[in-house]
């Protein structure tokens, strides 16, 4: 009798030797027919499994390859490909981002297959939040493997359509990957239906209508078209989409001072989140909180590597309306987002005192970008710094440029004027200040422990004011955008919005708001945006990498190019 297995190398690397395996939660498919009752929280439990592995890879692919952190150096680990963009075809992160989404696609599709619909409510539900599983999966994968919506969709490849495991497990050949046009179609078919199962709402760590809807906003937002030559009809879709979850009064934006906590909150006590990936402390291991998302992000109470920060692109977003301090004596957060920002002040190991410094990027060759942190010193209303080379001391004088906010200017010593703050040292990994992010950790307090944000309220606003600004409503735009904006940054809302700044301002606060959710990169190129990453890092710091740019999508991994039973079409390599 035929199998269903919970898991699955994947739906296209299914051979005879992986079939004799049961892994945890298979059952013959007479079970599921005869008494689908009895086992669907056992089938529907191990399709969320799923989610738990492909959410690391997912972060991974998505975050570093934009432009909100940098890493203290280079690293022999396959994620720094996605920040290098120095893609390749053989790389376990992205082959396991690729099986995992599979696996979760083969898993819904086999449940769809076999549970018959119109049975009763419950199972009805069930079968709905198949088809979002499936088509959130296909979505996820098709922005990373497929080119952006706005360029040639039915031309460009997107996603093999493997709903399901075939009869024949031996004897298959698989499809090539379809068009991104018709990955699209699939996935707007899967959330169209899985809106018309669902029923009930049971909490965000369960698919429901208003997690359908959230995505379908998206879905169609990144098929918009760009500023420059927007889609109407996709624009006007993603705002019907956002109304209804906005409307339907499910779900709340966090207070400013609770949406500084955000991180801390378990999904199920988050009025603002929509759908997350439940992680739960029992199954987070230590090595979990070293080489998880946020242990590479911070250390926490010793757990962690702590050896990605955030960028100074990012600290300069969040310090344009105002200085953000976090210094112990003058904490001071003028922009909420800040507060998933924590830097590692140093104290001295005699006295327990903070080194005063004046910190500031200088140009340390050509294209190569550093931090400085010079000692503080002053005599009245003087201020100087100093920096020792070779023992020999070198004292510049320093220019306020808003006192008040202790920001000065520095005339180096190659002649060149830079702007800095003045602040506390802050340790250093190699060469760089450790900017720690906490926004993928202390969930419930637990160190690292994180659920990954798949939708949440926050993120609806945002894509109903971008849809409304590339239909040209830029009141309705204004209006959405200022609702993000003035939670986090008190009288902060702009007075206007129109044709000439819309896309900057609204990128801006996409980027503000949705930085380490996995979306910085796809919404530059999905736009026909440029990434540009003018800061301190290892990474290639004045290089512009355009939409048109290959890389700007991955290689489909060679394992599944290998184990597929027929074509599957690489991406192109130049």
């Amino acid at each position: 009798m035929k199998k269903i297995f919970i898991a699955l190398l994947a739906s296209v690397a299914l051979v005879s030797c992986e079939l004799e395996k049961e892994p945890y939660g298979s059952m013959d498919t007479g079970q599921i027919t005869q008494d689908p009752e009895a086992v669907i929280d056992a089938l529907m439990n191990g399709t969320y499994a799923q989610l738990k592995a492909w959410s690391d890879p997912m972060h991974r692919a998505g975050e570093y390859a934009g432009d909100n952190m940098m890493i203290r150096g280079s690293s022999t680990d396959a994620f720094y490909e996605f920040i290098s963009f120095s893609r390749t075809p053989n790389n376990g992160r992205l082959n396991q981002f690729w099986s995992a989404g599979y696996k979760a696609i083969a898993q819904s599709s086999n449940i769809i297959n076999m549970v018959k619909e119109g049975q009763n409510a419950e199972l009805d539900n069930r079968l709905g939040e198949c088809y979002y599983i499936r088509g959130l999966m296909y979505f996820y994968l098709v922005r990373a493997y497929g080119r952006p919506y706005y360029d040639n969709p039915s031309v460009n490849l997107g996603m093999p359509l493997v709903n399901g495991t075939p009869d024949d497990v031996v004897n298959i050949t698989l499809p090539d990957r379809a068009t991104v046009k018709e990955t699209y179609e699939q996935i707007i078919a899967d959330l169209k239906k899985a809106e018309t199962m669902i029923t009930k709402d049971k909490g965000p760590i369960f698919a429901s209508k208003a997690a359908v809807q959230a995505i379908l906003s998206r879905v169609y937002l990144y098929m918009s078209g760009t500023y420059e030559s927007p889609n109407a009809e996709y624009a006007q879709l993603s705002i019907d989409y956002a109304n209804k979850v906005i409307n339907s009064g499910e779900h709340a934006l966090l207070g400013r001072e609770q949406f500084m906590k955000y991180n801390t909150f378990t999904p199920e006590n988050n009025p603002e989140t929509i759908f997350a990936v439940k992680r739960l402390a029992s199954e987070y291991s230590g090595s979990d909180h070293y080489y998880g998302i946020g242990g590479m992000y911070a250390n926490i109470g010793g757990q962690g590597w702590g050896e990605m920060y955030a960028s100074a692109k990012y600290i300069d977003l969040l310090n344009e309306t105002g200085r953000n301090d976090w210094r112990p004596s003058k904490y001071k957060i003028v922009d909420a987002r800040a507060a998933f920002i924590e830097p590692t002040y140093r104290k001295d190991a005699t006295t327990g005192a903070f080194t005063e410094v004046f910190r500031f990027i200088k140009e340390d060759g050509k294209d190569v970008l550093n931090y400085a942190q010079l000692t503080v010193a002053r005599n009245g209303n003087t201020i100087t710094c100093s920096e020792t080379i070779d023992k020999v001391v070198t004292t510049y004088t320093l220019t306020p440029v808003d006192a008040a906010q202790e920001i000065y200017s520095i005339t180096y010593k190659d002649g060149k004027t830079y702007q800095g703050v003045l602040d506390n040292f802050i340790t250093l990994n190699r060469v760089y200040p450790q900017f720690y992010i906490t926004k993928a950790s202390r969930e419930g307090e637990d160190s690292h422990l994180h659920s990954p944000v798949i939708s949440r309220l926050g993120e609806i606003y945002l894509n109903r004011a971008e849809a409304y600004a590339k239909l040209g409503n830029y009141s309705a735009a204004l209006s959405d955008l200022n609702t993000i904006r003035t939670r986090s940054i008190v009288g902060g809302g702009y007075a206007s919005l129109d044709a000439s700044n819309a896309s900057l301002r609204i990128d801006k606060e996409r980027q503000l708001e949705l930085a380490y959710q996995a979306e910085r990169s796809y919404d530059v190129f999905r736009n026909g945006g440029s990434l540009t990453r003018q800061y301190p890092g290892p990474h290639a710091q004045f290089e512009e990498i355009t939409a048109k740019d290959y890389r700007v999508i991955y290689f489909i991994p060679q394992r599944a190019i290998d184990t597929h039973p027929g074509t599957l079409t690489q991406n192109p390599t130049q």
